[in-house]
């Protein structure tokens, strides 16, 4: 792969004019497609082979043209001091609300408060509700914009007025903040890194077109697939963040290519066929990682994993074509690594490598940190492994759910709409469960309604249980069960699964099958199937990884060792997200203003978002020791010169890493900075103390037989040649340092 790499490469270099004129047109031809597509709502949502969703499918069936799984608005008003809801101008007002409402395109229906019984008993508080005939997630802005409306006149009569519902729900948006903070601080660490403007603005260019295309195909193919907004989210999340640090990767090797007194073409190649192979090999593992949320058999999450690894695919091309083009044009503008320092030592008649006193040159932080591990390297493990335990103990605790009404800011309306409604009727008013009987093959459908209302309201937690309403048939009916805790707590959870416990004994009794459903059941029952899904996708994910790393390392325990790393950095980041969002530590200093259960895709999300891109720095780093190894160096000694050549690398992508996620904790919404927070911290323990700390003291302690391999095994893996030995065998005809040759390129 590397002789591969190597001719691509210099190839890109020679034909730079027409590898970039390829690149913009694709990136022209995105761009038009995405400007001239329908435009598309979010991705609709459903959980397969769940109760609540086989419900909501039975209630399409039975219940036709009931929108089953609409969304549901509610404006909520509260009197003002001294006045109550059913004074005259209070229900004038509320009933020209509920009017307004009912002019609506697609309004199913909306009920009057002061007829079904939604006044709070001290009369200071009512609401209405709003069907629509589609979810949350699909509703027209138009319809939207509707209700905030009606919800603004009302409040002009004086009262206090607040929206909530799903009705009001949409994809998670992240400005453009976010971005520009990430791609600021991404600039900042690449000027420092490779001390250059040119050389730091590559990987910029580079990364911004490789996004640019991504999201404007995801965008043009939006309303064809079903995407939506959080899939371009994500894309433009992971597509910033590795696009910078593939391109970083080529770069830094490319000088060091020209520190060795190569030219520019040539280096240019080497760079490519090298660093170029850590980056096929990561790109890999980042794509096996995001195509294998399909695993889940959620269509949405499937979606935005495979939109965000065809993104990676094109951040790996880019990278592997566009840089050695760009590299061209830059010419001597890319000086070689560590040019300044040898020019300053010349000046002061030192020599080369050598400081002021005529001593040897200072070994760089990376030399000196590795040499450190591997004189202490029992010492820098246990501290490594024992730290991240203890951060990882908060993931113990883990409780999962998904964000609500109640989760938002206190200064959105949700928020305070849901407040209202729990001061006035309870907080379980805000996630009512529906429940479905299906008595269809029952001899006495009206007493099986019964029985099932009946066995209901003698539960725990239960609050009110409205009278069974059948559908035309008279063979299925709805029940609607107001629990007395809030739609994200264990009580709720635990009612839920009391309810569905009954189910047998009914069914035994009256041959119909209870259902449970809504909003609440809906997540509950979504966050019980990634729950389950997380051992096998974990199972798959790290065991691909696992064999690709194999043939990339040619060994068994290298690989084990970056799996085990990764669970460890994994389980602490878990931690650190309870720790912050869960229990509120320190939750005010990144604008955390509700603790709750952690998204239920936070785990599995993370697992394979951070197990991609840990092991972009798992292979960079190592196939340079690697490198070292098989070009001669003792154990101990290549993992000195892996880190002298990579470590300030890699600490840069990863801050750069850190920086883009990081740009996304200042999202309004919940999920994004949930997100934005966990992939930041994770980066920050997998690069740090796992990559930095853990794996040089491993490989110190293994020795050799860190580079074990059956015979059989070696003999049977392909060889992909990462380490670039096959480039040695290649004769180089041009002289090194061509002055011709930089002249050319100064002139392009």
């Amino acid at each position: 792969m590397a002789t591969f790499l190597y001719k691509l490469g210099r190839l890109a270099f020679r034909r730079r004019h027409f590898v970039v004129l390829i690149w913009v047109a694709l990136l022209t031809l995105a761009g038009v497609g995405a400007a001239s597509a329908p435009a598309a709502g979010t991705t609709s949502f459903s959980i397969p082979g769940t109760e609540a969703q086989k419900a909501f499918d039975l209630l399409e069936q039975r219940f036709p043209g009931a929108s089953a799984d609409g969304a549901t608005g509610r404006i909520v008003f509260k009197a003002p001091e001294g006045q109550k809801m059913t004074d005259a101008d209070n229900k004038a007002t509320v009933a020209k609300t509920v009017k307004a409402l009912g002019d609506g395109s697609e309004v199913v229906s909306v009920t009057d408060p002061y007829t079904t019984n939604a006044v709070s008993k001290d009369g200071t508080v009512a609401y209405t509700s709003v069907r629509y005939d589609a979810p949350g997630m699909e509703l027209a802005d138009s319809t939207r914009d509707a209700l905030e409306a009606a919800g603004e006149s009302a409040r002009d009569t004086g009262l206090t007025v607040d929206v909530g519902g799903d009705a009001l729900e949409a994809g998670a948006e992240m400005g453009a903040t976010g971005e520009i903070i990430g791609l600021a601080l991404a600039a900042v660490v690449l000027v420092v890194t490779l001390g250059s403007l040119v050389a730091a603005g590559l990987p910029l260019l580079t990364a911004i077109i490789g996004v640019g295309i991504g999201v404007s195909t995801i965008t043009a193919l939006a309303n064809a697939l079903d995407l939506g907004d959080t899939t371009s989210t994500l894309a433009l999340m992971i597509g910033l963040a590795v696009g910078i640090d593939y391109a970083l990767f080529i770069v830094s090797r490319y000088r060091a290519e020209l520190a060795e007194g190569r030219d520019r073409e040539e280096a240019a190649g080497r760079a490519t066929g090298t660093a170029g192979s850590a980056v096929v090999f990561a790109g890999l593992t980042v794509v096996i990682a995001l195509a294998g949320l399909a695993v889940v058999n959620v269509p949405m999450l499937t979606k935005m994993g495979l939109a965000a690894a065809g993104t990676v695919v094109v951040a790996v091309l880019i990278a592997l074509t566009m840089i050695p083009a760009m590299l061209g044009y830059a010419g001597r503008k890319i000086r070689p690594a560590d040019e300044k320092r040898k020019d300053k030592n010349k000046v002061e008649g030192t020599g080369t490598g050598t400081g002021t006193s005529g001593k040897p040159a200072r070994p760089n932080m990376g030399t000196r940190w590795a040499s450190f591990v591997i004189r202490r390297p029992a010492a820098v493990l246990l501290l490594g492994v024992v730290g991240l335990g203890v951060i990882a103990v908060p993931a113990t605790q883990l409780e999962l759910g998904l964000p609500d009404d109640g989760s938002q800011p206190t200064s959105t309306t949700q928020r305070r709409a849901y407040d209202l409604l729990s001061e006035g009727f309870g907080p379980g008013f805000n996630g009512p469960l529906m429940i479905v009987v299906d008595a269809k093959d029952s001899a006495d459908p009206t007493a099986a309604f019964t029985s099932v209302t009946d066995g209901i309201k003698g539960l725990k937690d239960v609050v009110t249980v409205t009278p069974a309403t059948p559908n035309k048939a008279g063979d299925t009916a709805t029940i609607t069960v107001i629990p007395d805790s809030k739609p994200s707590s264990t009580q709720t959870e635990d009612l839920v699964h009391a309810i569905r416990a009954q189910s047998a004994d009914i069914k035994a009794d009256t041959d119909a099958e209870v259902l449970v459903t809504g909003t609440t059941a809906m997540n509950i029952d979504f966050s019980q199937k990634l729950n389950d899904a997380l051992v096998p996708y974990l199972a798959l994910v790290v065991g691909l990884a696992f064999l690709l790393l194999i043939v990339v390392f040619r060994s068994i325990l290298v690989p084990l060792k970056a799996a085990l790393g990764f669970l460890l950095s994994v389980l602490a980041a878990l931690g650190a997200v309870v720790a912050v969002f869960q229990w509120g530590w320190l939750a005010g200093l990144i604008g955390v203003e509700e603790t709750g259960p952690i998204m239920s895709m936070m785990p599995i999300f993370m697992v394979g978002v951070v197990f991609g891109l840990a092991m972009d720095y798992e292979v960079f780093l190592v196939t340079r020791m690697r490198e070292a190894f098989v070009h001669g160096e003792s154990p101990s000694q290549a993992v000195v010169t892996g880190f002298r050549h990579s470590a300030r690398v890699v600490v840069a992508a990863a801050i750069i890493m850190m920086a883009v996620f990081g740009g996304f904790i200042g999202a309004s919404d919940s999920m994004i900075k949930m997100i934005g927070f966990g992939l930041a911290i994770a980066v920050f323990f997998d690069a740090f103390v796992v990559r930095m700390a853990i794996v040089p003291a491993v490989l110190a302690l293994l020795g050799k037989r860190a580079w074990w391999l059956p015979k059989w095994l070696d003999r049977a893996l392909p060889n992909v040649d990462v380490e670039g030995e096959g480039l040695r065998s290649l004769d180089d005809s041009r002289p090194k340092g061509s002055p011709d040759e930089d002249r050319e390129l100064v002139g392009v």
